[in-house]
């Protein structure tokens, strides 16, 4: 064997897992994971999916062995293969952030126009968090809420909001935490809130900028973690 071949070897294998990723339908399906396992019946109606389609797509995933699967009774639940998926999944978005002039035309015509105030940062959430200044609305789906969110976060599923506008706190300043970078949720949650009067920013990043932050999560009928000050939370004082 060549000095070469061992390496040649390792970089097929390499391969498997960037074709893994080689498709926006399987990174949507990752996207979905990384707020917790789900049956692949309820990955393919989150993603927009047939069902077969989303088993074949779940297929790949777990070949390169980016997800895990189990039963449980009749059905198969999928799961993240661990924290450096979500690793490798906010680098790639990254990647492509900086090197792809098309993303950049996406932010603009989608996302800035819908909201332009600062995002509210992790470390300031965390701060605030520990004086509690602030109150976190997770507009997550419910299943998604139960299954982690931000310490102390309230489950408000945005498709709930209009209905349940008399539960929210008078006279404070909340936060809309949502999936990830390119949900929607948290600005649908301001166009709703905003103009009753409601003082509420987005969370830079959303529930995947947090979890890959390694940032304290906590679960329905768990002890609720301690909120420890990171070395390099911003100085900013809380308004």
């Amino acid at each position: 064997m060549s000095g070469s071949q061992p390496k040649k070897l390792a970089f097929e294998q390499f391969a498997i897992v960037g074709r893994a990723l080689g498709s926006g339908h399987r990174l949507e399906l990752l996207d979905v994971l990384v707020q917790g396992e789900r049956s692949i019946e309820a990955l393919a109606q989150a993603s927009g999916l047939l069902l077969n389609n989303a088993s074949q797509h779940l297929q790949q995933l777990r070949r390169a062995g980016l997800v895990t699967s189990r039963k449980a009774g009749k059905q198969v639940i999928c799961a993240l293969a661990g924290a450096e998926v979500i690793a490798l999944v906010k680098a790639l978005r990254q990647v492509a952030e900086r090197n792809l002039a098309e993303i950049g035309r996406v932010i603009d015509r989608y996302y800035r126009h819908r909201d332009t105030l600062e995002p509210v940062s992790r470390d300031e959430l965390l701060a605030r968090l520990r004086n509690r200044s602030v109150v976190v609305l997770d507009v997550r789906p419910a299943v998604e809420y139960a299954a982690g969110h931000v310490p102390g976060a309230i489950s408000m599923p945005v498709t709930d909001l209009k209905r349940r506008l008399k539960e929210l706190p008078k006279g404070r300043e909340m936060v809309a935490c949502c999936r990830g970078p390119y949900c929607v949720y948290s600005y649908d949650a301001i166009e709703v809130l905003r103009p009753k009067g409601f003082e509420v920013r987005r969370l830079d990043g959303g529930f995947l900028e947090w979890l890959a932050a390694g940032l304290p999560i906590e679960r329905p009928g768990e002890p609720g973690p301690r909120l420890k000050q990171r070395t390099n939370v911003s100085k900013r004082p809380a308004p």
